[in-house]
């Protein structure tokens, strides 16, 4: 597994924003119910994830070595006016530009309080490009339009939530995700529509410590296999398995404890 380099990270975070932006000009109604986010409409979806931008901006720009109420965020509640497209969009516009500016001044090794165990900047970087990867997905779905996010990207989006779900099982071994342990049981994913480099295909295992994983292709208990973007978000539950072109080979019940108890992102 090898990280994507820091300045790609503050491309993608640009970039993302921009596609995101363009979901909120394109004439979608922002007062449409989110399907993958019940509770928030598209409106709070955007408020929501450029609110986040503008916390992290704060957060690595000041060196925070705690963390900072998101109350304390200049800026963080977005436009005063609710159902105005223009300013939403150039709200979050300056919130993805300012946070991308102070990650690049920041480079990926500063020290900064973050809610994991890795405290640099870096780890914010790759965080919120895969914030907004996933939350554009949440917003295209929304707004009934297409959408697709390059393959190394979506692969190192797999590999982050592997990770978040293995650091989750350390630290609160009483939730949900805790009960994804047993030796035994295992589950394969399988991108079948990228270039044999990219190895994108990861073998997790459930252990008595906790999960395990690697990059490749081996047996598993149940297997979930198709095109790239579509694995990436059934596996973050924004699409059904059960979507056009995703195939579930083995136990189901063993995928389906899997996308119920990893369910906090």
């Amino acid at each position: 597994m090898t990280l994507l380099a820091h300045d790609r990270y503050c491309d993608e975070i640009t970039e993302q924003v921009r596609l995101f932006r363009a979901v909120i000009t394109s004439g979608a109604d922002l007062s449409a119910t989110v399907p993958t986010c019940p509770d928030w409409t598209l409106e709070e979806l955007v408020r929501h994830t450029g609110g986040a931008l503008r916390w992290v901006e704060l957060l690595v720009r000041t060196r925070a070595q705690e963390e900072i109420p998101v109350e304390q965020v200049p800026g963080a509640e977005g436009p005063r006016a609710r159902g105005d497209a223009a300013a939403l969009d150039a709200w979050l516009a300056a919130s993805g530009e300012a946070v991308a500016a102070a990650l690049r001044e920041a480079g990926p090794d500063t020290r900064v309080w973050t809610w994991s165990g890795t405290h640099t900047t870096g780890f914010w970087a790759r965080r919120m490009t895969h914030e907004l990867v996933v939350h554009r997905a949440d917003a295209a779905l929304a707004a009934g339009q297409p959408f697709e996010v390059g393959p190394e990207v979506a692969a190192d989006a797999i590999d982050e939530w592997l990770e978040t779900v293995r650091f989750m099982q350390r630290v609160l071994p009483d939730a949900p995700v805790g009960e994804l342990r047993g030796p035994g049981r295992s589950l394969h994913l399988h991108a079948t529509d990228t270039a044999p480099g990219l190895n994108a295909e990861w073998l997790i295992e459930l252990t008595g410590d906790g999960i395990a994983w690697r990059r490749g292709h081996e047996k598993a208990t149940v297997a979930l296999r198709g095109p790239l973007t579509p694995l990436l978000l059934a596996f973050y539950r924004r699409l059904p398995v059960e979507t056009p072109g995703l195939e579930v080979l083995g136990e189901r019940e063993l995928l389906d404890l899997w996308l119920e108890r990893a369910s906090f992102g």
